[in-house]
């Protein structure tokens, strides 16, 4: 496994991009309400995004036809926006957005509660936002890149919770997805040791009922099998001497 180690330029060029899309989030959290169509969020993020002079990293990768996700409720990930599907209040909904800022790029996603939701929605929300958390504490350098796994699916678990397994973070720079693959869960080895300019996407979803997932007939959504909720959080990171770096939330 090749992993690529990030020059201070390329990095200062990827710290650019992350602070877009954390602009770009920000933006689009104050246009989330109940009768929204998800077709008006990813037009309104295409227009953030090409505002700040990026390009939407999403838009037809491998046939992708939108500029963002859009997951609402038992949707986990790559939810294609449509002018037919309208938020509601009580819904959640996770927004997976990625940047390309002069040939590098950032990916984050973030899940928001529409209107007045129930109790088990907004604690899903919090615990995979938290877990992301829980798990870069393990982000540093001679550190391990499952340790990261493990916490995320330890902290997930004892909230309650299951962590997706068909599904699982990435390496990040001039190619949206590069190596090492990243899972959200436990693994038999500890995995690669971690370095100083490694540049990852760190990325829990998580299931209010059970892990198992299915794939959509347009190819691309995933939904949780059981029908419950699901939740997506996610940063690009950097690794460093010290405790990792959040590229993709506003310094």
């Amino acid at each position: 496994m090749s992993v690529i180690i990030k020059s201070e330029r390329e990095i200062e060029l990827m710290r650019e991009a992350g602070n877009i899309l954390a602009i770009v989030h920000e933006e689009l959290e104050k246009y989330i309400k109940p009768g929204i169509s998800t077709l008006d969020i990813d037009k309104k993020a295409d227009e953030i995004i090409r505002s700040y002079g990026c390009i939407p990293s999403f838009l037809n990768y491998n046939g992708f036809p939108a500029s963002i996700c859009v997951s609402i409720n038992e949707q986990v990930v790559h939810g294609i926006p449509n002018k037919n599907t309208f938020l509601r209040d009580g819904d959640i909904v996770s927004l997976d957005a990625g940047v390309i800022y002069k040939g590098y790029q950032s990916d984050a996603a973030r899940t928001w509660a529409v209107g007045e939701v129930s109790e088990e929605a907004s604690k899903l929300i919090e615990v995979t936002k938290q877990s992301f958390y829980e798990g870069i504490k393990y982000a540093k350098s001679g550190n391990h890149l499952y340790d990261i796994s493990a916490a995320i699916q330890d902290y997930v678990e004892a909230s309650g919770f299951s962590v997706v397994r068909d599904l699982v973070g990435h390496g990040i720079g001039k190619d949206m997805h590069e190596e090492p693959q990243i899972p959200n869960f436990r693994q038999k080895r500890r995995g690669i040791r971690l370095e100083p300019g490694m540049t990852l996407a760190i990325e829990p979803m998580v299931n209010s009922g059970r892990y198992d997932v299915l794939w959509e007939d347009d190819d691309w959504t995933v939904v949780t099998e059981d029908g419950s909720l699901a939740a997506h959080y996610e940063n690009t990171i950097l690794i460093t001497e010290d405790e990792a770096e959040v590229l993709s939330i506003r310094k």
